[in-house]
């Protein structure tokens, strides 16, 4: 009897689980995305720099930074809030590495060459929902202007 229910609630070897650390990669770079639909032109640069944030922070080739590009377009059509996404970062990622990924989103936001009211009101909702002060938010941008030259 114990045995039969191992079976029933065991994960199958042959099912490919995905890992947290694309999981993770999939949240983060879907708040990348958010902002760039956030002003209804999704342009090519914003994609470019996405990929570019998501090869840099995740240590991956850029196939797999497309990807995970990919999987966060399917991820940020269907959610419904920030919440999913900043979720999932609040719980695994610490103080400085959501600090790097709000100057990553800051990139996104600067990568047409001008930050729209409604890209800097959703920086500061994310902000907000990583629990990332004011001193922490501003860095993050300075720091992404600094990159942009």
């Amino acid at each position: 009897m114990i045995d039969r229910l191992k079976k029933l609630f065991a994960v199958p070897e042959s099912e490919p689980v995905q890992t947290d650390a694309h999981q993770l990669a999939v949240a983060a770079t879907a708040l990348m995305v958010q902002l760039a639909r956030v002003d209804n032109h999704e342009d090519e640069s914003e994609l470019k720099i996405i990929v570019d944030c998501a090869v840099q922070a995740h240590q991956v080739t850029r196939e797999e930074a497309e990807e995970i590009l990919a999987d966060a377009l399917a991820h940020a059509e269907d959610s419904t809030s920030l919440y999913e996404f900043t979720g999932q970062i609040n719980d695994h990622f610490d103080q400085p590495q959501k600090q790097a990924l709000l100057e990553s989103i800051w990139r996104v936001a600067l990568a047409d060459g001008r930050i729209d009211k409604y890209e800097e009101h959703l920086i500061r909702r994310i902000a907000d929902l990583l629990h990332l002060n004011h001193r922490e938010f501003m860095q993050a941008r300075h720091r992404a202007e600094d990159a942009a030259g």
